[in-house]
């Protein structure tokens, strides 16, 4: 008798071992496919920023300070006057949810030629490759939409001629130096931040190339950093 209570006594133990297993199983199943859904969800809600087609309408810029200028969809705005520094960008967003600007970094050095530049095997330049801390850019003075599949632009105007900022720009701008913009931006939900970095190259005929070549997603981690 003691021997088949024994025997009865292992066999619930091992059941119920096989239980806990299928139950953590079904568990750990259920909290993937909810990982998926949500995922799934929110790529509904993403936006993503990049340079205005060439076909797209010219950006109509408008200014707080009343100057309006007409930018072409492909080329940003990069202009200097004695007192006030103007800069645009022509966007669209390729995304599926609305987009909302919310801040900026601009970058003013040699390394910003350096964004075409194939970097050697297994190096990575985080300088050049990576955006300042969040808190340290510039903070909209409005917030700027921008829905799905629509075009819109981004601009700042830089008036504060004791700003080092101010002076490294007309300098740039005099010497034609490129320069590189990091725009911050989220969906309407407040939520899945982004940075992409846009570059203003001068070409000959006087105006500015501008390209987005580089994207980061702030929640998750960086796909260049190695692991």
């Amino acid at each position: 008798m003691a021997d088949i209570a024994t025997i009865a006594e292992i066999g619930t133990a091992v059941g119920t071992l096989f239980l806990g297993a299928a139950t953590f199983a079904s568990v750990r199943s259920a909290n993937r496919a909810a990982r998926v859904a949500e995922r799934s969800l929110l790529l509904q809600l993403r936006p993503v920023l990049v340079t205005a087609r060439y076909e797209d309408p010219d950006a109509k810029v408008l200014f707080g300070d009343g100057r309006k200028f007409r930018v072409v969809a492909g080329t940003g705005l990069f202009n200097v006057t004695e007192e006030i520094v103007y800069l645009a960008i022509p966007l669209r967003n390729s995304g599926t949810g609305l987009a909302v600007l919310q801040g900026y970094d601009v970058i003013v050095g040699d390394f910003v030629q350096d964004a075409y530049r194939v970097p050697e095997p297994g190096v990575l330049d985080r300088q050049q490759r990576h955006y300042q801390a969040i808190e340290n850019f510039r903070v909209q003075q409005r917030d700027i939409y921008i829905a799905p599949g629509d075009t819109g632009y981004w601009h700042a105007a830089f008036r504060d001629a004791s700003e080092g900022l101010h002076a490294n720009l007309k300098t740039a701008h005099a010497k034609r130096e490129s320069i590189s913009i990091d725009l911050l931006y989220g969906d309407h939900e407040g939520g899945q931040h982004a940075v992409s970095r846009f570059v203003l190259l001068p070409i000959d005929d006087g105006r500015w190339l501008c390209n987005v070549v580089f994207h980061w997603k702030i929640e998750s981690r960086d796909p260049r950093d190695p692991e």
